[in-house]
């Protein structure tokens, strides 16, 4: 059910609101790390180097149901927090019309350009049918993953982060068990793990969106709702639009990365392609407590309890940093052994790049938390463009260090040590920024005095 997040402790609040999103990431990322799992170690390392090659690009696609995600999301949570539930109903209609309008062009174009983009990354020529075959299938269930984003993105700014962890940890699960079953038993390949992801996340979309229609069929309006309405669409698109923007380049900055990996042959790309699910697992669940606190930050700025907002980021900051201890162990010290669960038979360039690759990145993983807890403040009070100015410095430090280090290294150890230098210099911006935002000066008894709270 739907849950207030103006009341009650913070650090509590936040908590039991966050800890189902955390969860429900995990299992949304089983779905990647399943294929490629179940493609390295009952396909091969090629088939693993395939699926890991196709998944950079489909970061583009995520990066736009990302954005529709949180656009959707933190307008919701506005109009939730200030009672204007009519004005709610109609920006999730509206979301959803032109979620799937903007779905269908980026599927045409997907599905004409998908050859050119796997050229363009250097893909090769041993693994590129497989790549272009992932690819399109992948394409093809863009409506699933759209609408199931902007679903979730509905649930939390209702303060429900129970729902989309059940359907999650129900689809994803079922997924690898259709993953090994159309590999191993009907002998699919590559095919059989993207058909399998496709008819898992149809079954968690259908499901998410029949629950969003009951849902709000039960929460009381003051007036009618309309079906579309051009002005929440813009405020709509104010928040989905730079996100979608910040999430797309990094995607090109990483198909970019992409580029300079393939270069230096399977082997190190298989290796990158396990560790770098291994990664994304990590960042994209503290991606995910970051929007946690943007439905939070969102919830509390349309109450007017600005107050709220820095105790919030106290409390994710414990959050995420509770978390992050015992992964950066995990990766740490065991990374090798996480790398073999992906493959039956690695070669030696294999495990040694997904072992550095962790071994590298994941102590930095205190300094990437602590900026994404600082985005998501940023995100849920609208303040786009400081949010944009963190990620761009981030992004374009990686891109620009991968090809100089790589260069100048004559090694891929160079790409990897792009990631934390970028992490630092951008989680810099993002703290400035958190700082400087007009809930600096906010304090309980003033908002009080002045009829904020």
């Amino acid at each position: 059910m739907e849950k207030d997040l103006t009341i009650g402790e913070p650090r509590s609040v936040l908590w039991k609101f966050c800890l189902p999103l955390f969860g429900s990431i995990v299992f949304q990322q089983l779905y990647n790390i399943a294929d490629s799992l179940v493609a390295g170690k009952f396909v091969g390392e090629n088939a693993l180097a395939a699926v890991g090659n196709s998944y950079e690009i489909t970061l583009i696609f995520i990066a736009f149901a990302f954005g529709c995600n949180i656009g959707c999301s933190v307008i919701v949570s506005q109009l939730f927090g200030a009672r204007r539930i009519a004005d709610m109903k109609t920006a999730v209609s509206t979301a959803l019309i032109a979620s799937g309008v903007l779905c269908a062009v980026l599927m045409a174009g997907g599905l004409s350009l998908a050859p050119l983009l796997l050229e363009a990354i250097h893909t090769p020529a041993e693994i590129l049918p497989d790549s272009l075959l992932y690819l399109n299938i992948y394409i093809y269930g863009l409506p699933l993953v759209f609408f199931y984003n902007v679903a979730t993105g509905i649930f939390s700014a209702l303060g429900d982060s129970r729902t989309p962890f059940l359907f999650l940890a129900c689809s994803s699960t079922s997924n690898i068990a259709v993953d090994i079953l159309f590999v191993t038993a009907f002998d699919m390949g590559v095919a059989g793990v993207a058909w399998a992801t496709f008819l898992c996340q149809g079954v968690s979309c259908v499901l998410a969106i029949w629950a969003v229609f009951r849902r709000l069929s039960h929460i009381p309006s003051e007036a009618s709702a309309h079906a579309f309405s051009w002005p929440l669409l813009g405020k709509i698109a104010v928040i989905a639009v730079p996100s979608i923007l910040q999430q797309s380049f990094i995607s090109v900055g990483n198909i970019l990365i992409q580029g300079v990996i393939n270069s230096f042959g399977t082997g190190v790309m298989a290796g990158y392609s396990a560790s770098v699910k291994l990664n994304n697992l990590v960042v994209t669940s503290f991606t995910t407590l970051g929007n946690g606190v943007s439905n939070y930050t969102a919830q509390n700025i349309g109450a007017g309890k600005l107050h709220r907002v820095q105790e919030g980021f106290r409390a994710g900051l414990k959050l995420v940093w509770t978390l992050c201890i015992p992964l950066i162990a995990l990766y740490f010290f065991a990374g090798k052994y996480l790398i073999y669960l992906f493959m039956d038979a690695p070669s030696a360039a294999a495990i040694h790049t997904g072992v550095l690759f962790l071994r590298i990145l994941s102590p930095f993983y205190l300094v990437v938390s602590t900026k994404l807890v600082a985005d998501g403040i940023l995100r849920g009070a609208g303040l786009m463009g400081k949010f944009m100015a963190a990620t761009f410095t981030d992004l374009v430090l990686r891109v620009v260090l991968a090809y100089a280090l790589s260069g100048a290294l004559q090694s891929s150890i160079g790409i990897w040590c792009a990631w934390p230098i970028g992490w630092c210099a951008a989680t810099v911006i993002s703290l400035i920024c958190y700082r400087t935002g007009p809930w600096r000066r906010a304090a309980p008894e003033v908002q009080e005095k002045t009829g904020m709270a």
